[in-house]
């Protein structure tokens, strides 16, 4: 079993005749919902009647869940083209509440929620934080933002359905955020994975490690490796869970990593995933990557049908230890978007993070920087040193840059500039970490 803080570890499983149902019994249930929520889409959504219209699709032609490849996909492109409700399949007034990315330019991505898809995502929210031990007992501190992002509200939620005490602190002021914890004597946090490193380095340098009574964190929106993991649970002497969701589907509680830590159970009586080679959109085998794609199959206000999510995972079926019998998706390398192709090969930041992460001498903090300099790709990194090697001297500041330059080159299979920088010089993050700066964009 993973390490645990804990003595004793109590493995919850909140609703163990859905988590641990058999196959046949899921596929049961998704073959009734798809055929549900296909007849409603292609009544009352415009875009999917003439999306099915143009494939010569009706609703009768989808009579199970293995019929689902004949759907057309949806794309965040569609959303903002619908937006802000061309998408909604029941009339506004049911609408009770919408969320939206997180994004800075152009139109928001908006989800409209009705009082049941509300319900069915605090109740999905409950069994994440279940997988992690959290139950009435506990006090979770949400530093995730709130407002129409989804990540505070949606922790928020499950706290409520589980009966635990939510301490809704939102993002920002670091100082208030540790203080808050100390006095308030908060057992879990949530928050994104770069400022839950940052929580844990700023918590080790105030000397109050062993004043927190935090066991448990919670942390997603962005792409984090195993070596943040160990990172973060080795500071604070904690757990640290992976949870997975975005605004299109339902925020955070689509799919959580129980203790074990091999992937990420998807709650799949809600949320449908395939895993597809985004090339073809053929899907993949088991343990094979691919693009996650998802089909809501119990949504009322917003249903989407094959919904291209651009993270990059693989997908397991079998029998966790935990007894789940849920699929897991393994934790992400990274994005569609966010992979840089660099003088032909394909780069993601998480494989600079786990690179750094497992070498001495450098603190895992990093910015990657691509140029084009007279027709060539150029990627810098910036590393900042590790606070301990940063006062040595020059000649072994520059053996330690010549070591992290052999091990990226190793890692991403193209020579890098590195530059190392003094500690705490790369701008931390409160929210999603910037770690890409594409001038060739510019």
């Amino acid at each position: 079993m993973a390490r645990v803080k804990n003595a004793v570890w109590q493995e919850k499983i909140r609703d163990p005749h859905i988590e641990c149902m058999s196959r046949d019994e899921m596929q049961a249930i998704q073959s009734e919902r798809l055929q549900s929520v296909v007849k409603r889409v292609y009544e009352h959504t415009p875009f999917y009647y003439n999306k099915m219209k143009e494939m010569g699709l009706e609703p009768g032609d989808i009579r199970g869940i293995e019929d689902i490849h004949k759907l057309p996909f949806t794309t965040k492109e569609d959303l903002r083209d619908n937006y802000p409700f061309g998408l909604v399949a029941v009339p506004q007034e049911e609408i009770v509440r919408v969320q939206g990315t997180s994004g800075t330019t152009g139109k928001l991505t908006l989800a409209s929620y009705s009082q049941k898809d509300v319900d069915v995502w605090g109740e999905c929210v409950a069994r994440a934080l279940s997988m992690a031990g959290i139950d009435q007992s506990d006090r979770i501190h949400v530093c995730y933002g709130y407002g129409l992002f989804t990540g505070g509200l949606g922790i928020d939620f499950g706290a409520r359905e589980l009966g635990a005490m939510s301490i809704p602190m939102s993002a920002g002021n670091t100082k208030r955020q540790i203080m808050c914890m100390e006095d308030f004597g908060a057992t879990a946090f949530a928050c994104t994975p770069s400022y839950a490193l940052y929580l844990a380095e700023s918590i080790r340098e105030a000397g109050l490690v062993d004043k927190m009574k935090i066991r448990v964190g919670i942390h997603g929106a962005e792409p984090w490796t195993e070596e943040m993991r160990k990172e973060i649970e080795d500071i604070l002497d904690i757990d640290c869970f992976d949870i997975y969701g975005l605004c299109e589907i339902t925020g955070p509680g689509v799919a959580m990593d129980c203790i074990h830590h091999k992937g990420l159970h998807v709650f799949e009586d809600h949320f449908y995933p395939e895993v597809l080679n985004p090339k073809t959109n053929e899907a993949c085998a088991d343990n094979e990557s691919g693009e996650l794609v998802f089909t809501t199959l119990s949504k009322e206000a917003m249903p989407l049908l094959r919904y291209r999510t651009k993270d990059i995972t693989s997908i397991q079926r079998d029998v966790c230890e935990c007894g789940r019998t849920l699929p897991r998706i393994q934790k992400f390398t990274g994005r569609t978007d966010d992979m840089k192709v660099i003088r032909g090969v394909n780069v993601f930041p998480t494989q600079v993070e786990a690179a750094l992460l497992s070498m001495g001498g450098v603190a895992p903090h990093y910015k990657m920087i691509v140029d084009r300099v007279e027709g060539q790709d150029v990627l810098t990194v910036m590393v900042e040193v590790d606070e301990q090697y940063f006062s040595d001297e020059i000649r072994k500041l520059d053996e330690l840059k010549q070591r992290v330059g052999k091990v990226l080159k190793e890692t991403l299979g193209i020579s890098v500039k590195v530059r190392l920088v003094e500690p705490k010089s790369i701008e931390r993050s409160e929210g999603k970490a910037v770690r890409v700066i594409d001038n060739r964009d510019l």
